[in-house]
This record gives C-alpha cells, sequence and structure tokens, in this order.
C-alpha cells in the first residue's frame, strides 16, 4: 500500500489501481492501532475489467491513509462473525458496479475480515476523517504496480501465482495439523513459500538455520502433526519446528547417514516422533525430536540385492543405485521405485529388509503409491497406470487402467476420495477418473500450462499439483 502513492498526498493511500484483462484480484493486508484495541483486517479485491484499467479512489475532501482506508472497508463490509468473531456491522454500498465509457461492466467485491482484542470500535471514532469511498470508473491508467492473480483454468483447477523465480522446480505441500489454511510449500533452489489462506497467496520464507555459505539446499520433504514439523532436503539436511513454522531449528545429521534424505513423516502421538527416509533405503525412527535415531531396517538396498544375487528380480543383480521415488502409507508401508525404472521394493514395519518385486508392465516405472483402499497404484514412463486390485503389499494382481496419455509419461497420481482422482505428467499432462481410477478421461483445464506436473497433493478436500517452473 505505501507503494501506491499520488502527487497530492504522497504519504497518504490515495487509491488502488489494478490494471489487468478479465477476472483478477489481490489481497491486501491492513493493520490499524485504535486507542481502544487493535484491528487487523484482510481484503481482498476483486476486480473484473475488459482490457482496461480499474481503480479504486476515495473521494470527499479529506484524503484517506492506510489506516483510515481499512476502517471504511471494514464498516462497510459484512464481517463474517462465525470466523472471527466480530460482531456484524452495516452492510453499506462502498464499492459498487459502474459502466465504463465503451459500455462494458466491471464489478469490485470486497471480502473483509477483522478482529479486535478491545471492546467494540466505536463508528464515529474510527471514520473521524469523513471517509467517502465511491464507485470505481474506467480509466486509461497504468498502474504504478502490478499484481498477479490467480489464474482460472476450470471449475475445478486454478493456476496460483507464486513469488519464485521460473527455474523453481516445486517438490512438496504441507499443512499444520491446527490450522488447515496455513501451510508450506517446497522447492528446489531453498524455496520455501508460506501461506495462511489455504494457498490462494503464498509469500517468501526464509529460515536463518538454513543459511549455509556454498549450499543452496532442494528442500524435499515436509510433514506436520499438530503444529510440530520437519523438513528434510538435499544436501542432507533437517529442520524441526514447534510452533506451527514461526521458528525453525536446525538439527544436524551424521555425515555417515546411508543415502541422502528423501521423505520426512511427522508421526502423531507424544511430541518429537518422526520417521525419515533416505534414497538408499534406510530408515530411521526418533521420538526425542531427532536427538536419537534407531534403524528400522538392518542394511541398505543395494546391500539386500546385492546379498541375494539369485532373487529372480530382473535388473536387481549387483544393484548400485538410489530410488527415484518412495511412497509411504497411512498405515507406515513404503513403496519405493528404482532409479532405473526397472524394479521395485515394498517394505512394511517389523520387516528387516526391503523385499524387491518385479515390475509387472513391460515398460519402466516411473512412480508408485496407493489408492484410499489401500491398494498399490503405479504408473510407467509410456504413460500407462495400473492398480492393484488386491490391497496391501502382499498379494499382486495389476490390472490396466486403460489411460491414453498421447505418449507422455505419468508423474503422479493423487486421489481426492475413493472415486475422485487425478493423474498427471509431461507436458500439462491431466487426467481425471470418477470411478476409483478404473477409467480416466483427459483434463483440458491445463493444456496450455507450460511445464512439467510432477506431484498431486490433496488435504480436506483442497487439492494441489506441484510442477517445474514454479508451477
Amino acid at each position: 500500500c505505501a507503494a501506491a502513492k499520488t502527487r497530492q498526498h504522497p504519504r497518504l493511500l490515495r487509491h488502488i489501481p489494478a490494471c489487468y484483462t478479465g477476472t483478477t484480484s489481490f489481497l491486501l493486508r491492513l493493520q490499524a492501532w485504535p486507542a481502544n484495541g487493535a484491528f487487523t483486517l484482510f481484503v481482498e479485491l476483486r476486480v473484473e475489467a475488459a482490457s482496461r484499467a480499474a481503480r479504486l479512489s476515495a473521494g470527499g475532501a479529506s484524503p484517506v491513509s492506510v489506516a483510515e482506508l481499512a476502517v471504511a472497508m471494514a464498516y462497510t463490509t459484512q464481517f463474517r462473525s462465525a470466523i472471527t468473531g466480530v460482531p456484524l456491522s452495516r452492510c453499506c454500498k462502498a464499492f459498487t458496479a459502474a459502466p465504463s465509457p465503451r459500455g462494458r461492466s466491471h464489478t469490485c467485491n470486497v471480502r473483509a475480515q477483522a478482529t479486535t482484542d478491545g471492546t467494540d470500535i466505536p463508528r464515529r471514532t474510527m471514520l473521524s476523517s469523513a471517509v467517502a469511498l465511491g464507485a470505481a470508473t474506467m480509466l486509461p491508467y497504468t498502474a504504478p504496480f502490478a499484481a498477479k492473480a490467480n489464474k482460472v483454468l476450470s471449475s475445478d483447477w486454478e493456476e496460483v501465482e507464486l513469488p519464485v523465480d521460473k527455474g523453481v522446480v516445486l517438490l512438496d505441500i504441507g499443512f499444520t495439523g491446527s490450522d488447515p489454511n496455513h501451510g508450506f510449500l517446497l522447492g528446489t533452489r531453498q524455496t520455501l513459500l508460506e501461506t495462511f489462506d489455504g494457498g490462494n497467496t503464498w509469500q517468501q520464507r526464509e529460515i536463518e538455520a538454513a543459511r549455509d555459505e556454498g549450499f543452496n539446499y532442494r528442500f524435499q520433504s515436509i510433514s506436520f502433526s499438530g503444529d510440530e514439523g520437519w523438513i528434510v532436503g538435499k544436501p542432507a539436511i533437517l529442520l524441526h519446528t514447534n510452533d506451527g513454522g514461526k521458528s525453525w531449528e536446525r538439527i544436524p545429521l551424521s555425515a555417515k547417514l546411508p543415502g541422502a534424505p528423501l521423505v520426512i513423516t511427522a508421526l502423531p502421538g507424544e511430541p518429537g516422533q518422526a520417521e525419515l527416509t533416505t534414497d538408499q533405503g534406510a530408515i530411521y525412527v526418533t521420538n526425542n525430536k531427532a536427538y536419537t535415531w534407531s534403524a528400522a531396517v538392518l542394511e541398505t538396498v543395494d546391500a539386500t540385492l546385492n546379498r541375494t544375487v539369485s532373487s529372480g528380480i530382473s535388473g536387481a543383480s549387483y544393484y548400485e543405485g538410489s530410488f527415484s521415488n518412495i511412497a509411504r502409507s497411512p498405515n507406515g508401508d513404503y513403496v519405493a521405485v528404482s532409479s532405473r525404472g526397472n524394479f521395485f521394493m515394498t517394505w512394511t514395519a517389523g520387516q528387516e529388509y526391503w523385499l524387491p518385486h518385479n515390475r509387472p508392465a513391460a515398460r519402466r516405472l516411473q512412480n508408485m503409491g496407493w489408492t484410499p483402499a489401500n491398494q498399490l497404484w503405479l504408473s510407467t514412463r509410456g504413460g500407462e497406470v495400473l492398480i492393484n486390485s488386491k490391497s496391501g503389499i502382499q498379494e499382486e494382481d495389476y490390472k490396466s487402467s486403460g489411460l491414453n496419455s498421447r505418449g507422455f509419461g505419468i508423474l503422479d497420481v493423487g486421489f481426492l476420495n475413493a472415486d475422485i482422482a487425478y493423474a498427471c505428467g509431461g507436458s500439462g499432462s491431466l487426467f481425471k477418473s470418477v470411478d476409483g481410477g478404473k477409467s480416466w478421461k483427459r483434463d483440458k483445464a491445463t493444456d496450455n500450462v507450460a511445464g512439467n506436473l510432477y506431484a498431486i497433493k490433496f488435504f480436506k478436500g483442497n487439492g494441489f499439483i506441484l510442477g517445474n517452473d514454479g508451477i
């Protein structure tokens, strides 16, 4: 707001400009401190315009400061008392639709939420400057700052604008257990973003403990149990929080750790519990905030395979390499795809070693995971998706789902519920199933998304697809 200045009142907010084509929105966070209580206001301004700029300006004789504008918006917008606990105010027509000079129309919708830690703030006190906010008109105006909005792709998906470089690959996303709207987004180049509105908007975060001269960490995995959270990355790094991500501390990892950390899982129950998995199949468990770790498997994957030369697993003899993907079920079972995709391995609690499996498809494997019914699914580098008709990892009966990927590899599959699922892949490929993965139909919403889609995550009905170039 401080950047939006005018010649007449360089220190006061006179207008909020926006210049877009189509529908867009941006979020303002304004704070004022009146004498009888702290007041915080979140305002989402939505503008629908036709290739011209729309301007919100303040009418009346008095200039409008940032605080006064926040107060005016608060008292001219109906509070959502069920969420904020603030009593309802009168709903005035502070913002109304006005036709443009060409006869087109635009609308300005304001959503405000406010909290106060004192008594009700008198309207007369808050509006002492006699602010009058008028309707906006379409003007040939160049905005002094750019505010990008999320691009609606379909009724199901929208592309979220992120404050990251195009070369960033997003790798994982997680939300705190205490607040489903508060979450973090991870990626390459030490990317860490934070949201407080369920993922609609994101802001950059930097962790002082992760600053290390000469290293640019690749944050790989994040997990929360309540307000306790963990982050792992490459080169080997482990971060921990007890307060929902307000502060993070770095916990040292042994230089002798077999492989690089790939997946971290915050375990429910007593605080300080987590499970760490590396790309060489090492699984470690802690129950004292990483002060000590206990090994869940006796040896790394390559040691297991090289010891069992006659295992009958194609491509497993004298194996040297790592896992490309590891997935953990809610029950604590693991499935992992070899880096070359020529076989996969499973592990369940109590086993001393990983168990190797031949791939059930002619093409090499790309990724594997679980359905809500605890059935394994797998995708191939040729774009095929197979689902095991048997539950768990003991029996195998994989059946093709008939997905036609047009030759693009399927990189991940995510289930919203037992029926609705999505599969994503190269060149913005996206497919939808409404019968639990038995059949698929191409979702054209992402046809114009210029990038590969790597991962699909669902959190209590909200879905996220992560990709390269900051998608």
